[in-house]
Parts: structure tokens; C-alpha cells; sequence
């Protein structure tokens, strides 16, 4: 495949699953309003930045029925439906948006079928490829939630079942009620919370998905990481993302955006193979 035409191919690839994506992926979260809540104020330029994400390769995106709320897996639906050949899509319940500041757990089994059902329909498949557990519930037993999700598998609506903002703990106990494919928890160069998670993950062969990989922005504007991107001839957001890719071979980093010009800069982040020495500095 062409990096120079394709450059999110040449990160790689990673396994969910039966499936196989890009180790470079895109997530959708950017596209809605501000603070995710609402429509995009550009529909047709939220549109053109999906349609982009595919020409360049990227072949997993991450959404979820919280975004917007309701709003993002429309879009994606808009934009790419009837979907191309071997794009994954993976979608998320489990969090309610009564208003934009909040995110409420909802791990109800009668929560996540009705969640459920809204993503086939928005998304306008009858199986979705990947459906993750948004956020453990504290108010629901995991084995409950997770269980949900399987009687959803067993019934051909969902591929494969993954889990967000999870411990080693609650991964072992979600993977004790079903096959468990990936994990998606907050990680990137200045919070490494989950460091024994993505380990986890690695052993067991399961793809692990960190959002927010950029991090607040104090390691895009650190000295080190500047030195480093002008001695490789990158932008500071394309080392970190270059970064997350040598880490692991089970990272598939989601970077959102709603600008175009980032996402062909996050893109060919995938092409960038940072020296040995530069590595080490990050560690």
C-alpha cells in the first residue's frame, strides 16, 4: 500500500478480533459541537474530514451514542454509508448526557439494549463491528453489563464486545463473561495510568485503544519533545502519536479532529519510525 497516499497503513496493523485494522485510527468524538453537544456548526466539512480519514488509509473509527449525544454516529453514517470494504467501526454505550458539562454512567442491561438498538439504527447496520462498555457503572454489577452485551452477540448484533475505562480487574472479570477484544482507556506521554492495563492487553492479544493520546497539551509544547520533532523533521503532536505506536504493537491511538489539515498531520504520524535515542528520552 502507498504511504505516501495511504501513510495510516504504515503503522501497521492490529487484530480485533477476527478483524484487522491500521494501527493508525480516527476518532469521530470532534466532529460534534462544542463540548460535544450538538451538531457540527459545518455538517458537509464534518463530512469531508470522515471521507478524508478513509482516503488516508484509516480503516477503524471510534464513536459512541454520547457523542453529540445521538449526533456523531449519524454523521458517520452520512458521510461513508454504504461503508467501504474492510472499515471497522466501533461504537460505545454505557454514558448519558443529560446536559454538556455531565457523563453519567448507565450500565443497565435495559440501558445498553436500548443504546444499542439507537447505534444499529444511526449507523444504519444490522451488526456493529465492535461495541465497547463506555465506563463501568459502580451502581450495576460489571457481570451484568458485560452480560448484556453478550446476549447481544449471541443474537447477531454485535461482532465483538470491547471495554473503556477499565482496571486489570474489571478487564479479567469482563473477559470471564465474554470473549474480550479491546480496551479503551485514557493514555498518551504524560499520564500513564494505565500502564499495567496496556500490559495486560498485550499478553492477551487484546487491542488497546488510548483516547485522549495527545494528553493536555503540556507534552506538545515540552522543550524535549520539541527538540525531538525538529531533529526528525515533525511536528511535536506527530512524535507523540510516533511514540504511542513504538510502545506497543497493541496501540491503535483514535486522534480526533475536525480540521483536515490535522488529520493528515495525525495520519502520517504512522510513517514516522522514531531513532532509538529519541525513544529512550520519552521513556
Amino acid at each position: 500500500m502507498d504511504s505516501a497516499s495511504q501513510p495510516a497503513a504504515a503503522a501497521g496493523t492490529v487484530k480485533l478480533g477476527d478483524l484487522t485494522a491500521h494501527r493508525m485510527g480516527f476518532g469521530a468524538m470532534r466532529l460534534c459541537g462544542p463540548s460535544v453537544w450538538g451538531p457540527p456548526k459545518d455538517r458537509a466539512a464534518a463530512h469531508a474530514v470522515l471521507r478524508r480519514a478513509v482516503e488516508l488509509g484509516i480503516d477503524f473509527i471510534d464513536t459512541a451514542d454520547s457523542y453529540g449525544p445521538e449526533v456523531d454516529e449519524t454523521l458517520i453514517a452520512e458521510a461513508l454509508h454504504p461503508y467501504p470494504d474492510g472499515l471497522v467501526i466501533g461504537t460505545k454505550g454505557g454514558l448519558l448526557r443529560p446536559s454538556p458539562p455531565r457523563w453519567d454512567t448507565d450500565g443497565r442491561p435495559e440501558h445498553l439494549r436500548r443504546a444499542l438498538e439507537g447505534s444499529l439504527k444511526r449507523l444504519k447496520l444490522d451488526r456493529v463491528d465492535l461495541y465497547q462498555l463506555h465506563a463501568p457503572d459502580f451502581k450495576v454489577p460489571l457481570a451484568d453489563s458485560v452480560g448484556a452485551l453478550a446476549d447481544a452477540q449471541r443474537a447477531g448484533k454485535i461482532r465483538h464486545i470491547g471495554v473503556s475505562n477499565v482496571s486489570v480487574k474489571e478487564l479479567e472479570q469482563a473477559r470471564r463473561i465474554a470473549p474480550i477484544v479491546s480496551v479503551q482507556n485514557r493514555y498518551n506521554l504524560e499520564d500513564r495510568g494505565s500502564e499495567d492495563v496496556l500490559g495486560a492487553c498485550e499478553r492477551l492479544g487484546i487491542a488497546f485503544l488510548p483516547w485522549f493520546p495527545l494528553g493536555a497539551g503540556a507534552a506538545l509544547r515540552s522543550s524535549k519533545v520539541k527538540r525531538i520533532a525538529a531533529r526528525v523533521g515533525a511536528s511535536p503532536a506527530q512524535v507523540l502519536l510516533a511514540w504511542l505506536l513504538a510502545k506497543s504493537p497493541a496501540m491503535l491511538p483514535i486522534p480526533g479532529t475536525a480540521s483536515l489539515a490535522h488529520l493528515d498531520e495525525n495520519a502520517r504520524a504512522a510513517t514516522l519510525k522514531l531513532p532509538a535515542d529519541d525513544l529512550a528520552a520519552l521513556r
